[in-house]
């Protein structure tokens, strides 16, 4: 008879707790179907890993691009350039991020970034983490063969 009773109590337990999976379930469901990335999640501004000044994300004509809007140095220029003609230009204000799409899910891809500090443009893709900081994965041909820098989302 005790056994009985221990598998009746357990039998009214089971609802309650298919109740609760099933209540987890949809709550989970309910946050994942949120986080769902945008294509306009990328926008706003960004530190640069070395912490010595910030991007600013901007649209146009439904592509994405990445400008200088802080250096520690406001006034350096643009020396290791290959185009001697733009040697001359500030750092600060330019685009160093230029050409992105988003392919729908979480990735902005088929643009390039510039690195002022080397003068040389690399194939690149973003890709955004929960937290809202960019994955910022520069490369020279394939994407395995590249290095990721984390640009921290500015409040």
């Amino acid at each position: 008879m005790k056994n009985k009773t221990v598998n009746n109590k357990n039998s009214t337990k089971n609802p309650l707790i298919k109740k609760r999976l099933i209540f987890a379930f949809f709550a989970l469901s309910s946050f994942l179907f949120n986080a769902q990335v945008k294509m306009t999640d990328i926008l706003g501004n960004y530190m640069i890993p070395s912490k010595d000044g910030a991007i600013q994300i901007y649209e146009n004509n439904g592509k994405y691009f990445g400008k200088i809007i802080l250096n520690k140095d406001a006034s350096k220029l643009d020396l290791n350039n290959p185009n001697k003609e733009m040697q001359t230009r500030k750092v600060l204000g330019l685009n160093i991020l230029k050409d992105f799409t988003f392919d729908g899910k979480d990735t902005w891809e088929n643009g390039s970034i510039y690195d002022p500090k080397n003068g040389k443009t690399y194939s690149c893709k973003i890709t955004r983490s929960v937290n809202g900081d960019l994955n910022i994965r520069g490369y020279i041909g394939v994407s395995l063969l590249g290095r990721t820098e984390i640009f921290t989302k500015l409040k």
